[in-house]
């Protein structure tokens, strides 16, 4: 086990359902504007797909008709207002990050996400400044996962190895392209299951 924390280095994590987590937004819309997620869901699919890449412009332009062919008068205030404000930090995977990074090891965030939630995000979200090293951006990077070329930039930046590094996500299919790579990586459930694998590994 001595061995093992020797060798770990760097915990990449991703953002949005483990440090900041919230109801879906395909549920909300569906109880507060009776869209149903058999309508919302592709559409959100379809825009993210094109919003969390760099010079994408503003993401509203790409909700504007979908809204209008819904008859929802949202401004642009309006709409994200209503998505991130439902979006709330995890006091304690927070502490947990914190612990890891006294230890003297590295916290990295890799997040599939687009500038006006980004925006959002380091307004609101200070560990993000405070606890985390750094944050990988698709939208700055050009790197959505499961795209390879998201994690070997990690990789190169810090001239770490994968067997260096601990990764968890949500999104089985991120999973298998990091533990591809050599990444031992980790479906996340929540932060106690979380703890244990950082136990076993040799990190805690």
């Amino acid at each position: 086990m001595e061995h093992n924390k020797k060798n770990i280095k760097t915990v990449i994590f991703d953002l949005n359902g483990i440090f900041v987590q919230s109801p879906k937004l395909s549920d909300r819309f569906n109880a507060e504007f009776n869209i149903s997620p058999e309508i919302f869901i592709p559409v959100l699919k379809e825009i993210m797909n094109k919003v969390r890449l760099p010079d994408a412009g503003d993401a509203f332009v790409y909700w504007q008709s979908y809204l209008q062919k819904w008859g929802l008068n949202l401004s642009r205030e309006q709409f994200f207002d209503f998505w991130f404000h439902a979006e709330k930090e995890i006091p304690e995977m927070i502490a947990l990050a914190k612990n890891i990074r006294d230890k003297g090891i590295k916290i990295l965030i890799l997040s599939n996400n687009f500038i006006e939630r980004v925006d959002y995000y380091e307004q609101n979200f200070n560990f993000l400044k405070e606890v985390i090293d750094r944050v990988y951006y698709s939208w700055q990077t050009g790197f959505i996962k499961p795209d390879i070329r998201a994690y070997q930039k990690i990789l190169s930046d810090y001239n770490l190895k994968p067997e260096e590094c601990l990764y968890f996500d949500d999104s089985k299919g991120n999973i298998e392209v990091a533990n591809q790579l050599g990444i031992k990586s980790f479906i996340f459930k929540d932060v106690d299951a979380t703890k244990k694998i950082l136990k076993d590994c040799g990190v805690l």
